[in-house]
Parts: structure tokens; C-alpha cells; sequence
């Protein structure tokens, strides 16, 4: 499959995006769902992404080392009762078609390389959202529990993002959502850093995730949802460095 876009997906993506914004900010204001919220300060010790799997490609890697300003890892998770699939099955269903948990409004997948319908390291998409940008991640892990994307040259933040699901107890999962980002340029430090608008909108749209990921398991949310912010100032980054 040809990595590059067709015009008329170019254009389809971008007559949603007033749309987009529009709605995501009305189901920003409206949201309902319970939460815990704590912002920590991080350490390099503790918060820096894990290895890249041995022979991982690296063409067009953006990680947090290619990036600019603080290190940003957050977690969030949630819990499921009354599940009516395994944690592998839930993550199949999602990893084989992301869009399935995608708040389509906010982010859509659309697969550049990789066969439809499956999962596997290497695979590549772009994350659309609104706004004239785009979002390219490739696939570097992958298990029958979770699987993790990493940031390629182009996008707004350097990093990475793992989808991993547990089973608790028949009928009982966890999941979880942990990202390890900077920003991937200068400018794109200002909005990931400095606007408090942005911070808002990732929260939205990964608990978004969570909420749809509840839904796919055929359960219902047990408890709050869980997020944990912990930031890593940019000169312990350079220390080390």
C-alpha cells in the first residue's frame, strides 16, 4: 500500500476538521466522567520510555531524545466489570482496527503501510486530527496484551504510546493508555508545554479511548478513570544528555 495520502482522503480529513473542533470542544465541556487527576514531578529514572525492541526500525524514529522541552509521561487507566471478552480479545479487536476505539471526531487512523485488518511491528498510520497536520507513528511492539506506537519525523511530539489490557478476574480487566512525549519542534513545545488547552484535549481524547474500549469489551466502568501526569524538567534531560 503507498505510504503517501490520496488527495481525496487530504480532502475528506479536512473538510471534518471545523467540525472536529467544534464538537470535541462541546464534548470537552460536557463531559461526565468521573476521575482522578494528580500531576507529579518526574525523574529520568522512573519516567523515561522503555527500550525499543532489539532490530526495531528506526527510519524517521522521532524519540523523546529527538525533542524539545519537558518529558511528559502519562498514564491513564481505567477498570472494567461484567467484560464480555479477554484482555487479548479486546486488544486484538482494537489493535486490528483502530478506529474502533478512535473518537473519530478527534483522531482517525488511516493505515499508509501494513495489511488491513491486522496488526504487526512495522505497520505505519497517520493520525488525523483537526487542524493541517498529520500524525505519523509507527508500530514497534506488539503482544496478545497491548501494542505501542512511536513517533516518526513530521509529528507534533516526539515519543511513544502503549495500549496495554490485563485480566483481573473473569469478567474484570484493566487497561491502560501510557505515553512518554516531548514536543517535536520549538513550536510544537509551546502548545505541548505552555498552552493548558492542549494538555485538556490529550486527557479528552484518551479517556475518550478508554471509554470506547469499556464499550468494545461489552462491560461497564468500575470506578474512576486514573491519570497521572508526571513531568520531567528539560534540564535534568540535558544533564543527563
Amino acid at each position: 500500500m503507498p505510504r503517501r495520502l490520496t488527495f481525496s482522503r487530504r480532502a475528506a480529513t479536512a473538510a471534518r476538521w471545523p467540525l472536529g473542533v467544534l464538537k470535541t470542544g462541546w464534548d470537552y465541556l460536557w463531559r461526565t466522567t468521573p476521575m482522578n487527576r494528580r500531576d507529579e514531578d518526574g525523574s529520568l529514572a522512573q519516567d523515561t520510555p522503555p527500550p525499543l525492541p532489539p532490530g526495531t526500525d528506526r527510519t524517521d524514529h522521532q524519540g523523546v531524545e529527538d525533542g524539545f522541552g519537558p518529558l511528559m509521561h502519562r498514564r491513564y487507566m481505567a477498570r472494567i466489570r461484567d467484560a464480555e471478552t479477554t484482555a487479548p480479545q479486546l486488544i486484538s479487536a482494537f489493535a486490528s482496527v483502530p478506529d474502533r476505539a478512535a473518537p473519530r471526531a478527534l483522531a482517525t487512523f488511516v493505515k499508509l503501510h501494513g495489511e488491513e485488518g491486522v496488526l504487526r511491528v512495522g505497520d505505519e498510520f497517520t493520525v488525523r486530527m483537526p487542524g493541517p497536520w498529520d500524525g505519523p507513528v509507527r508500530v514497534v511492539e506488539a503482544t496478545d496484551n497491548s501494542f505501542g506506537l512511536a513517533t516518526l519525523e513530521g509529528h507534533l511530539e516526539a515519543g511513544r504510546i502503549r495500549f496495554t489490557a490485563e485480566d483481573l478476574g473473569p469478567g474484570r480487566l484493566e487497561v491502560r493508555i501510557e505515553a512518554w512525549a516531548r514536543g517535536g519542534d520549538r513550536l510544537s513545545n509551546l502548545l505541548f508545554d505552555r498552552v493548558p488547552f492542549n494538555k485538556e484535549v490529550q486527557l479528552h481524547m484518551w479517556t475518550s479511548v478508554l471509554e470506547r474500549l469499556i464499550k468494545l469489551s461489552g462491560g461497564t466502568r468500575d470506578g474512576r478513570v486514573d491519570i497521572t501526569t508526571r513531568r520531567v524538567d528539560p534540564a535534568e534531560l540535558a544533564h543527563a544528555r
